[in-house]
């Protein structure tokens, strides 16, 4: 089973760097154990497909509009995932993560297990560094993450519906 955790966001914008600087807190604590691949995917593109579609399970770390406090952290599982990102544009990247998953979905190469694990950002503006709430929240992004790898390594299929 391949894992990859794919962190999206411009860490040039404040809190829409949060899924970057989570991937970087998880890399320094975390060194990839196997079968897992850590990637910065930025603001996303089209070249991210092949390393979607190599994927047994994708976990996306990004900063969402969940109509919540900045800093809330939501874990999005699989077709939950699929109708929060149908929903609306949720995305400032020049394209979307439904996009690229569609692709996935057009080659039948979706990762079987996908979650969301998204972080609301207070403010996007130019910055390096994620605000006081946004940047409290990277801990429970990561603990978020390592519930999943643990528990979908240990789980065949994909009837997890439960967020970790």
């Amino acid at each position: 089973m391949k894992t990859l955790v794919l962190a999206i966001g411009n860490t040039l914008l404040t809190d829409e760097g949060v899924g970057i600087h989570a991937l970087q807190a998880l890399q320094e604590q975390h060194p990839e154990p196997a079968g897992v691949t850590y990637m910065d995917g930025g603001t996303l593109s089209f070249t991210l497909a092949g390393a979607v579609e190599d994927a047994d399970n994708l976990i996306v770390l990004d900063a969402t509009q969940l109509k919540s406090e900045p800093g809330t952290v939501d874990c999005l599982i699989n077709e939950e995932m699929d109708r929060f990102l149908g929903s609306c544009k949720r995305s400032v990247h020049e394209i979307g993560l439904l996009d690229l998953l569609d692709i996935s979905r057009l080659t039948d190469n979706l990762p079987t297990r996908r979650a969301l694990v998204a972080i609301q950002p207070d403010v996007i503006d130019w910055g390096e560094y994620p605000t006081e709430q946004v940047a409290a929240a990277i801990p429970v992004v990561v603990d978020k993450v390592l519930a999943l790898i643990a528990q979908w390594s240990t789980t065949p299929g994909a009837d997890e519906g439960q967020a970790a």
